[in-house]
């Protein structure tokens, strides 16, 4: 049967317009979230804006298993889900995100989950990379935190990659922990600050908590540093010149955590309510907000629901840090 060429193209030009029609309005749509979106931020802008918010990303596996996702599949979503809440977080005002994907006490799982982990985190790495939008629009430098020596190479050059790529960038910060741990840093805060002080005569940290060297007359100068069991950091002030002993700031000042402002919130999906070994030192004048939300389900209102409580209690907030 002959087809007729001017139903043909008849038909083709409906296709067409509807195509056309559906494309406005998906437009439409998402033109009217953005604005919908911009209004909400400038009438929370109204109050406090907190400067650096952290997050606990609990909930992948979870989610996998939930919708029924291949190996990995709840990772990629959480991906996705990072992404949005870096860019709320950014369009919002707040400056420094701090996100924590990989404990070092992670490498004590089997030899093949941490490499799939690794593996995973070198595809992360690198796909974010080629997110340019949100790295260029909004000005992103990427920082990664913790003891990087013990990732594997691959993931290791990866991260160093993204730092360099990112270096020039000043107006927004993404601070990926990995191979971290609180116990981790900071016992090496409080070495790297006994070295300082003892001019690097040889500081050891004991089991008991103790960080101990050689510090005689002769070596040292009489600046030799411990720590008693009530945690006091003192030094052998026997000199003339009564050196001061290790101060909270010092230790501050060789923290990882030392290249950003301590978090106003700390967020943990999942409804989880754990800080599992992080920021214990930065979090002491903290809001502590725990969605139910998986990661992967975290957007916009985790986000706009972390700061509002942040409002709710910055009084207080203020008024202990000044007591500190």
């Amino acid at each position: 049967m002959e087809v007729n060429p001017i139903i043909t193209t008849d038909n083709s030009l409906k296709k067409m317009e509807e195509e056309r029609s559906e494309s406005i309005m998906t437009k439409f749509l998402a033109d009217l979230n953005i604005t919908a979106r911009k209004l909400l931020f400038r009438v929370i802008s109204t109050g406090p804006i907190p400067q650096h918010i952290a997050f606990i990303m609990d909930g992948n596996r979870r989610f996998a298993k939930k919708w029924k996702l291949t190996e990995g599949g709840g990772h990629k979503a959480g991906f996705l889900s990072l992404m949005s809440v870096l860019k709320y977080c950014y369009e919002i005002g707040v400056k420094y995100v701090t996100v924590y994907a990989f404990s070092i006490d992670n490498f004590n799982r089997r030899p093949d989950e941490v490499q799939y982990v690794m593996d995973l985190m070198q595809e992360k790495i690198e796909g974010f990379m080629k997110e340019l939008t949100i790295v260029n629009r909004y000005g992103v430098r990427v920082l990664f935190i913790g003891d990087l020596k013990r990732l594997y190479e691959p993931v290791r050059v990866a991260a160093e990659k993204a730092m360099e790529a990112t270096a020039n960038n000043t107006h927004t910060y993404l601070l990926v922990c990995v191979a971290y741990t609180s116990s981790h840093e900071i016992p090496r805060a409080i070495y790297e600050s006994c070295e300082e002080k003892s001019g690097g005569t040889g500081v050891m940290i004991n089991g008991n908590g103790s960080v101990n060297g050689d510090y005689s007359e002769e070596k040292s100068g009489g600046t030799g540093v411990m720590i008693n069991g009530n945690g006091n950091v003192n030094g052998d002030y026997s000199n003339e010149d009564h050196e001061e002993g290790v101060k909270v700031v010092d230790i501050d000042k060789n923290m990882y955590m030392a290249v950003a402002p301590d978090p106003d919130i700390l967020v943990r999906s999942s409804g989880e309510t754990r800080l599992s070994n992080f920021l214990l030192w930065q979090t002491t004048n903290c809001v502590l907000y725990s969605p139910k939300a998986l990661w992967p389900e975290m957007g916009l209102w985790q986000v706009v629901w972390a700061i509002l409580k942040f409002q709710k209690h910055y009084k207080y907030l203020e008024k202990k840090k000044k007591q500190a």
